[in-house]
């Protein structure tokens, strides 16, 4: 029998297999959600870190005794603190002390852990001392090293950073070791050592390509440690001088007005881990999208 021809008002069936065309860009972004919302939310805090000369509507330093402990209002949006400041200038402020500790920590303690992991894996006669040494660091929790480092020290914002940063290395050093370890027994690094390539060109040409992205999503999770670890040794009184606007310093100062005036650490608490968050987020969405096992899972 023959097929009644189809009418022509009657669309003809698509295959069951056929799918509306989506962008490449707009599909990742969909496969890696938590990548684009993070670096959503890093890019607004930094944006308000950047334009807080001109975003802030008081000077963060003013005192205005007959104005202490008001609470948020059309003329101070987040109240004020103490001694009459106003809180979300000092809050706006604040944010490029934090912001400025964890991108500049991370990137210190990534290119000395690079450096310090390839040597320890790379050097044979030195990963012995060298791994010694990061074991000795990480006996100790980081929060008590930079306590002991800044006691020792004149309190200032490149103390912080420095205090910070040392116990931040050992993770990076050990990662970057393990990597190395790895890469040394690969085909091709030992075809480059058989034809004579000097050690430091292996690393730059061979061995560093292939770890940069484990090590970058480690230096996320070292930034997001170095924000919070920041903003406690501000807290404890060892941080950044208390006349500088931080996080840190403005829970401090209000914890002994939360009864009466909840809004003084309300605020700096929310921007503190809405700016964790968003670096943990950006950490886990990049280890998504950099891992080529999870990309083929996907």
């Amino acid at each position: 029998m023959s097929t009644p021809a189809l009418s022509a008002g009657t669309p003809a069936a698509l295959p069951a297999d056929d799918k509306p065309f989506v962008p490449p860009r707009l599909r990742w972004l969909r496969k890696h959600p938590t990548l684009f919302i993070g670096a959503l939310l890093l890019l607004a805090m930094v944006a308000l870190a950047i334009a807080a000369p001109w975003a802030a509507t008081h000077d963060p330093q003013d005192i205005d005794p007959l104005a202490r402990l008001q609470p948020p209002s059309a003329e101070h949006w987040f109240g004020t603190d103490a001694m009459g400041r106003d809180v979300y200038s000092r809050a706006l402020w604040g944010a490029r002390v934090s912001l400025t500790v964890g991108l500049t920590v991370a990137a210190l303690a990534t290119a000395a852990g690079v450096v310090l992991g390839l040597v320890a894996g790379f050097v044979r006669w030195a990963e012995g001392p060298v791994m010694r040494v990061m074991d000795g660091l990480m006996a100790i929790p980081g929060i008590l090293l930079a306590i002991a480092l800044m006691a020792i020290t004149r309190a200032s914002l490149g103390a912080v950073i420095v205090a910070i940063t040392i116990p931040e290395i050992p993770r990076v050093v050990r990662l970057v070791r393990s990597l190395a370890l790895t890469l040394r027994e690969q085909l091709f690094v030992e075809a480059a050592h058989a034809v004579g390539t000097r050690l430091p060109t292996i690393l730059a040409r061979h061995v560093l390509p292939n770890m940069v992205a484990p090590v970058v999503v480690q230096a996320t999770f070292v930034a997001a440690s170095a924000v919070l670890i920041e903003a406690s040794l501000s807290f404890l009184g060892v941080g950044v001088p208390a006349t500088t606007p931080s996080w840190g310093n403005m829970m401090a100062e209000g914890r002994n007005f939360v009864s009466v005036a909840f809004h003084i650490i309300l605020y700096p608490g929310l921007l503190l881990a809405a700016t964790v968050l968003a670096i943990n987020l950006l950490g886990d969405g990049l280890r998504d999208a950099l891992d080529p096992r999870l990309a083929r899972q996907l």
